[in-house]
C-alpha cells in the first residue's frame, strides 16, 4: 500500500509504500483508538446529562418544598390575622359602648349642672390641633403598639368613668340638697300680710312675736310645699287650724297653717312645688291665708330669706 503525501505546490509529492501487514495493523489500531474515543465520549456525555437532571430534580422538590413551608407560613399568618381583627372588633365595641355611656352620663351632669349651653358638648370631640409630625415606620412593631394603645385608651376611659361617676354623685347630692332646702313661696298667687317678728297681735292684742310669715289669697288656692321632704304631721292643732307640717331631712322643717283642707296624710313623700293643702282661715285667723314657718334644728327661724330665695 502506498501513502501519498502532499506537500507545497510545484513540489515533488512524497510517496511512502507500505506492506499488507503494516497496513492492517495501523488501521486495526486506528479502529481500536476510534472506539476508545467513542465510548469515552459517550459516557462522560452520559455523566453530565445524568448530573444535570440530578441537580434540577433536586432543585424541583427544594423549591416545592419552601413553597409549600411558605403556604403554611401565610396560612398561619391570615388565621393569627383574623384572630387579631376579631378581637379588635371586640375590643372597639366595647371602647364605642363605654364612649357611649361616658357621652349619656356627660349629658345628665349637663343638665344636673345647669351648665350654660356651649360651654361642654359631650357629644362632639374637643377641638384639638398642632403640627402633624412625620409618621414613624412602625409597621415592624404595629401590633405591640397598638395593643398598647388600646390599653391605655381603655384605662383612661374606666378612670374617666370613675371620675364621672364621682362627680354625677357629687351634683346629685348638690340636687338633693338643693332640692330639701327650702326656697320660695307656699303660693302660687298672694302677697305678705305679716312678717316674721315681732307684731301686734291681730286677735288678742298687745305685741307678740311672729314665728312666721303671713301669705294672703283667694280662699281655696292651693298651698304648695317649698322644699321635697316627708310629711310628718297633717291635721289640727290649737291656734294653726287644720296644718301640715314637714320634715326635710337635713334639719329643716316647714308649716303650713289655717288650711281650709289638706290634701296630704302623715308619712307621705312630696316634692318641691307639690299641692299640699288648700288656702283657708281656720284656727286664730282673721281671714284667708297661709301661715308658713321654717324650722331649722328645733328651733324657728326666719323665713324671709328662704322665701326670696329663687329656686335652681
Amino acid at each position: 500500500m502506498n501513502v501519498i503525501l502532499i506537500g507545497k505546490p510545484f513540489r515533488r509529492p512524497l510517496t511512502i509504500e507500505l506492506g499488507r501487514r503494516s497496513w492492517q495493523v495501523s488501521l486495526g489500531a486506528g479502529v481500536l483508538l476510534l472506539l476508545s474515543m467513542i465510548a469515552g465520549t459517550s459516557y462522560w456525555l452520559g455523566q453530565r446529562v445524568g448530573d444535570v437532571r440530578g441537580v434540577s430534580r433536586s432543585q424541583i422538590e427544594g423549591l416545592r418544598e419552601q413553597l409549600a413551608a411558605q403556604q403554611r407560613l401565610l396560612a398561619e399568618a391570615e388565621e393569627r390575622t383574623q384572630i387579631n381583627l376579631n378581637a379588635l372588633a371586640m375590643e372597639l365595641g366595647e371602647l364605642q359602648a363605654h364612649s357611649t355611656r361616658l357621652n349619656a352620663l356627660g349629658q345628665r351632669l349637663t343638665r344636673i349642672g345647669k351648665l350654660e349651653d356651649g360651654e361642654f358638648n359631650f357629644a362632639e370631640q374637643p377641638a384639638i390641633g398642632g403640627p402633624e409630625a412625620p409618621m414613624a415606620q412602625h409597621y415592624t412593631y404595629l401590633s405591640a403598639e397598638f395593643g398598647r394603645d388600646v390599653d391605655a385608651l381603655r384605662r383612661q376611659l374606666a378612670e374617666q368613668d370613675d371620675q364621672l361617676a364621682v362627680l354625677e354623685s357629687l351634683l346629685l347630692d348638690r340636687d338633693l340638697d338643693n332640692s330639701l332646702m327650702p326656697k320660695g313661696m307656699p303660693v302660687r298667687t298672694g302677697y305678705i300680710s305679716s312678717s316674721y317678728g315681732m307684731r301686734n297681735d291681730p286677735v288678742a292684742g298687745g305685741r307678740r312675736m311672729h314665728q312666721g310669715v303671713d301669705f294672703a289669697g283667694p280662699y281655696g288656692s292651693d298651698v304648695l310645699a317649698v322644699a321635697a321632704g316627708v310629711v310628718t304631721w297633717a291635721g289640727v292643732r290649737s291656734g294653726y287650724g287644720k296644718v301640715v307640717e314637714i320634715d326635710h331631712g337635713n334639719g329643716y322643717k316647714t308649716k303650713y297653717a289655717h288650711n281650709s283642707k289638706n290634701l296630704v296624710k302623715v308619712g307621705d313623700v312630696v316634692e318641691a312645688g307639690e299641692k299640699i293643702a288648700k288656702m283657708g282661715s281656720t284656727g286664730r285667723s282673721t281671714g284667708s291665708h297661709v301661715h308658713f314657718e321654717v324650722w331649722y334644728e328645733n328651733r324657728p327661724v326666719n323665713p324671709t330669706e328662704f322665701v326670696s330665695a329663687i329656686r335652681g
